[in-house]
């Protein structure tokens, strides 16, 4: 900003990053340039994130498709036992989100294999998932998926945050993110179909659905392990070889000054974790995080058995799951683009937060079943396509990389602690209408409501005296003096940073 005076002593104050990729002599692009660098990337990084994503998305909501195809009726998980079996993934998942994160900083992701080896590991898990024979194990089993799914999401979100300017961070959030919208459709469908391979090979049709997506996982991590060599999975933007060295210089220079005059920190200190624990911003977009997973947990793990409640056999139940994610991807997909042409998330969010009150109002009312059906439609779409948004809001208002790293996976592995909720509030005897279930959803729904027009109010507070006091500094003829570092450390809270709304 012209009111930012940034006293720079070179002798004092060197910049690495400057001397590394000669960020002085950035090239100039012309807007389509820019556009043709930026698909490039997009090609090279988003499809192999993508379809490791829809493998993850479903190895964990493949569970209610077997529970269709008698896992329950085989495993003897009467009672709360099959949501006790939920509930276990998702604890573990909760506690190992935010380690991961700092692993993924402090190591390459493609070539040093922490992606490709996590997708391995859970790969494994979900095939031993097949040959469990008591609950007992199946618990066992469900504990070290949680744990080895949970470094891709945060860590796929965080890696994306590096690669990309934060306005244009939704839309291949969205891109990324809508893999499991996929994924809820292609589950449905490969359900349909193995569960026809019941008793082959003395394996339930349950085993067979744990089986083959387990062994797909298996071989994709196979294939990521040979990033470098060929058009799949690369590192950081400073060392991405598919790049011309004046196109790694702009990418670099663009990420680098997207919310900031100086650049965000990079280097590792503890005061930077540290910092992402005391910041409000957090803390308001875990509830926020929560009133959008909860329902998306819910209506994931349990659409085919709410769809069954409507009187469906189990072959069309399977089927009718399909069209919703369907729906939903499309949703994801256009609100991810206008939200980062608009550059702003709380409106999509709002608006998702809006189509699961209709959905689930739908089916906690007397309505007729076809109406309900078009009801969950409601609540994929909005639960889906908001989620993106939830995430990249606070990504987009985090700066630093380190903190952001910390803020985010510390957003999720909290927030995510709702569907620990989800995961218990469709019990058996509530069928078939779930009242139980569709009423505590609504109650996420209802905090959503709480907290995101409150944050929006703080933000636009702090905007607004940012910009009052930048204004009355040019007016005045003042200089605010700030080194670079200084300014670096305090990153959102600096004179210059505008919160995105």
């Amino acid at each position: 900003m012209d009111s930012i005076s940034s006293e720079h002593n070179q002798r004092d104050e060197e910049r690495p990053e400057d001397s590394v990729l000669d960020l002085k002599n950035v090239p100039v692009l012309t807007p389509e340039q820019e556009k043709k660098l930026w698909r490039k990337i997009d090609l090279r990084i988003m499809p192999i994130l993508s379809l490791m994503y829809l493998l993850a998305f479903l190895d964990r909501g493949n569970i209610g498709n077997a529970a269709l195809e008698g896992i329950v009726t085989q495993l003897d998980l009467t009672g709360n036992k099959f949501n006790i079996v939920l509930i276990m993934f998702i604890i573990a998942y909760c506690l190992f989100e935010c380690p991961s994160n700092l692993v993924l900083k402090a190591i390459r992701p493609s070539r040093q294999v922490w992606l490709p080896g996590i997708n391995f590991a859970w790969g494994v898990v979900m095939t031993l998932n097949a040959f469990v024979k008591t609950y007992p194990q199946l618990v066992g089993v469900r504990i070290c998926l949680g744990i080895t799914e949970a470094g891709l999401f945060p860590g796929v979100v965080y890696y994306l945050t590096l690669w990309y300017p934060r306005h244009m961070l939704q839309y291949r959030i969205g891109l990324f993110f809508g893999a499991a919208t996929v994924a809820g459709a292609f589950s449905g469908l490969l359900a349909f179909g193995i569960g026809y391979m019941g008793g082959m090979e003395g394996l339930e049709a349950w085993s067979w659905i744990f089986l083959i997506e387990g062994l797909a996982t298996i071989v994709v991590a196979i294939i990521s392990f040979f990033g470098e060599c060929s058009t799949l999975l690369v590192d950081f933007p400073e060392t991405a070889k598919f790049l011309t060295p004046e196109e790694r210089a702009f990418v670099v220079w663009r990420k680098k000054y997207d919310n900031s005059s100086v650049g965000e920190e990079k280097k590792f200190a503890a005061k930077h974790v540290w910092a992402a624990f005391q910041d409000w911003q957090i803390w308001l977009h875990i509830p926020i995080y929560m009133s959008i997973v909860g329902p998306l947990y819910g209506i994931t793990l349990f659409l085919p058995t709410i769809i069954k409640s409507f009187g469906y056999n189990t072959p069309v139940s399977q089927l009718l799951t399909v069209p919703p994610y369907i729906a939903g991807t499309i949703t994801l997909l256009v609100f991810a683009y206008y939200s980062d042409k608009l550059k702003m998330r709380s409106p999509f969010i709002l608006a998702g937060l809006t189509m699961c009150l209709i959905g689930f109002s739908i089916n906690i009312s007397t309505a007729p079943d076809g109406a309900k059906y078009f009801g969950t439609y409601i609540i994929v779409m909005g639960s889906y396509a908001a989620l993106p948004g939830v995430i990249s809001w606070l990504g987009n208002n985090l700066s630093g990389q380190y903190k952001r790293g910390v803020g985010m996976a510390l957003e999720m592995s909290v927030g995510n602690l709702s569907g620990v909720v989800a995961a218990t509030i469709y019990r058996s005897r509530d069928s078939p209408r779930f009242i139980f279930g569709h009423a505590f959803e609504l109650m996420f729904v209802g905090i959503g409501f709480i907290f995101v027009p409150t944050v929006m109010f703080i933000y636009k507070r702090i905007n607004a005296k940012r910009d009052a006091a930048e204004r009355l500094a040019r007016e005045r003829g003042e200089k605010m003096q700030y080194s670079y570092q200084e300014l670096r450390d305090l990153g959102d809270r600096a004179p210059d940073f505008r919160y995105t709304l």
